[in-house]
């Protein structure tokens, strides 16, 4: 338990700087970065959205070798593939140098987000994994409470290179060392066997047909797919969106603040009060919690936009949670590294072009665009239906 408990810990703190440095970056250089080197801030957000297309053609090939080798020596080189990407955006004097240093960027996304560090504790830990995922998501909740101010900062006083080159630091010296820490996972060999003992979950998925398994892949491909949509269109837009609601922007702006310290509470929530319930059963309790903002809002106007911001805020960060564990509650763990890499592609690459598609939404329908959130996330409810009554069949749940 201490073992599992350190290990959380140290991944957490090192997802909180990964995403601090990588995600939640171009939205306070991208304009600084832009006017310097001679191209737009939508340009660099286009660099952006192109490092989570690396990231997604990176991910399985990273949790293959976590399945393989560990997750200590795939960490390890995306904290340097962090620390190169950062340097190089540091140093960039035009826009190819821009869209290469992103290139960089999303080979260590790919290598070093949560997919990497949830198929690290599965590595270590097996079907015991769900509490260390939900504990690294608890405290990477804090990754752009911490990342924006702190970029910021240094772009203010030293600028948004200075600002960059801090971060590579920081992989370098915290990142770095945290992720060589973690435990050596067992040899391949035994740590298959283990899963695949008789009566394990794993050995009951894997006894599933062929097509059970492959609907099942696809279901959770889309569930995925449409959380970090909505995710991400959100973390783009949701200031607009509640302006085009009626909320005025100084008000709109401190409703949006809402947003990160309830995906905090959403995860508290899962580690507490759901860490005994099916994995399944909270996912889609947190599918319908955007939803329901969206009708409160519609129907009570402005008065229910942080009602809004807070449900919005609840269901996705139990969701974060979801994508880590619904795959090793179905398929077991064996194999779980590239599986999860696969199954977060359709994801990456609908993440990509969120803020662009749901900008176009906002453009022309103002707040209605909620609407199309709302039945996105409704879709994705009725998928993990789907999903659970497909498992009842088989005898899994």
């Amino acid at each position: 338990m201490q073992r599992r408990t350190t290990t959380t810990l140290m991944l957490g703190v090192a997802q909180t700087l990964a995403w601090a440095s990588s995600y939640y970056l171009p939205a306070v250089v991208a304009a600084p970065m832009g006017r310097d080197v001679g191209m737009s801030s939508s340009a660099v957000f286009g660099a952006f959205s192109m490092a989570l297309l690396f990231a997604a053609a990176t991910g399985p090939w990273a949790g293959r070798a976590i399945d393989r080798a560990g997750g200590r020596p795939v960490l390890v080189v995306s904290n340097l593939v962090f620390a190169a990407g950062l340097a190089a955006l540091s140093l960039a004097s035009q826009p190819a140098h821009v869209f290469a240093a992103w290139a960089l960027m999303g080979l260590a996304m790919g290598s070093g987000l949560y997919e990497a560090a949830f198929a690290t504790v599965v590595r270590l830990h097996g079907q015991d994994a769900r509490r260390a995922i939900t504990g690294i998501t608890l405290l990477a909740g804090f990754a752009s409470t911490i990342g924006w101010p702190l970029t910021a900062s240094l772009e203010s006083a030293f600028g948004w290179r200075q600002a960059c080159l801090t971060w590579a630091a920081l992989h370098l010296l915290i990142g770095l060392p945290l992720n060589a820490m973690l435990p050596t996972a067992a040899p391949a060999a035994s740590a298959g066997a283990q899963a695949a003992a008789a009566g394990s979950p794993h050995a009951q998925a894997a006894a599933s047909p062929a097509p059970a398994r492959r609907r099942a892949a696809v279901l959770m491909a889309c569930v995925f797919a449409i959380a970090w949509f909505n995710s991400t269109a959100m973390a783009a837009h949701l200031p607009q969106v509640l302006q085009a609601s009626g909320v005025a922007l100084a008000g709109a702006i401190g409703i949006a603040a809402l947003v990160g310290p309830a995906q905090v509470a959403g995860r508290l929530v899962e580690f507490t009060v759901l860490k005994r319930s099916h994995p399944l059963l909270s996912a889609r309790l947190a599918t319908l919690a955007h939803p329901l903002g969206v009708v409160l809002l519609m129907l009570l106007g402005s008065h229910a936009a942080p009602a809004f911001a807070v449900l919005h805020g609840l269901g996705n960060g139990i969701l974060t949670i979801a994508i880590g564990t619904l795959p090793l509650l179905i398929f077991g763990a064996q194999g779980y590294g590239q599986r999860q890499g696969f199954l977060m592609v359709p994801a990456r690459i609908v993440q990509a072009g969120a803020p662009f598609l749901f900008g176009l939404a906002v453009e022309r329908w103002g707040g209605a665009a909620l609407w199309l959130s709302a039945t996105l996330a409704v879709l994705a409810f009725l998928a993990l239906a789907a999903l659970a009554a497909g498992m009842n069949r088989s005898g899994d749940a």
